[in-house]
């Protein structure tokens, strides 16, 4: 398998499993009591736009930032992978992480006429775990095909999560609690794992393991 693949599988996976938009599923029903379906479906193609805007513009742009605020890369590696492993130990107990949402957020978003910018978008799909996660991608790429690969991971997680709450904007019937749970489970051990191993890369930066 070659690097470029390894890279792609690595980012599509690690940011479809830390979006997780089946989690959001009952979110986003919940904020949208009185909508119609037809407006569900607006919101959702609204949020996963802002969505993918949000992740690229911090991962064309998260080497400035670094620069800026004068933070090196293992620093925001180390960061990084204790947000995700947060988020990762609430996907384990197969709940929503507040680091992604709080229930205030989502308390207050149901009184909202539209939610798709906020707190659909921003936090609960392109929350802080989101956010680290594609800097750390992207200055985790080597040459331009695997940053042009990770943009392409992006427009891919953004389309996929579109599909899943477009088709829960009709309820979702289709959502089995239990096949849920085990599959939050699972993707929580998955993320888990990107976390440990974002952990382990700032380490050998830092020359503290070989």
């Amino acid at each position: 398998m070659t690097p470029l693949i390894e890279f792609t599988l690595l980012a599509f996976g690690s940011l479809f499993v830390i979006v997780d938009p089946i989690a959001v599923v009952p979110g986003f029903l919940a904020i949208t009591p009185n909508d119609t379906p037809q407006q569900r479906e607006r919101m959702a193609r609204m949020a996963s736009f802002v969505m993918a805007g949000v992740l690229l513009a911090f991962a064309l742009l998260g080497k400035w930032i670094f620069k800026f605020v004068g933070i090196t890369l293992p620093a925001f590696q180390i960061a990084g992978s204790i947000i995700l492993l947060l988020v990762a130990l609430d996907m384990l107990k197969a709940q929503r992480s507040r680091v992604q949402e709080t229930r205030e957020e989502t308390e207050a978003a149901a009184q909202k006429m539209d939610i798709a910018i906020t707190p659909l978008a921003i936090p609960m799909l392109s929350g802080p775990g989101a956010i680290s996660t594609v800097i750390l991608l992207h200055n985790q790429a080597d040459g331009i095909a695997q940053d042009i690969a990770l943009c392409g991971c992006i427009f891919a997680v953004s389309a996929a999560t579109y599909f899943i709450l477009r088709l829960s904007a009709k309820g979702a019937q289709w959502l089995n609690p239990i096949a849920m749970k085990i599959t939050t489970r699972i993707m929580g051990l998955l993320l888990a794992a990107v976390a440990s191993q974002f952990m382990i890369n700032a380490l050998r930066e830092l020359k503290v393991v070989q």
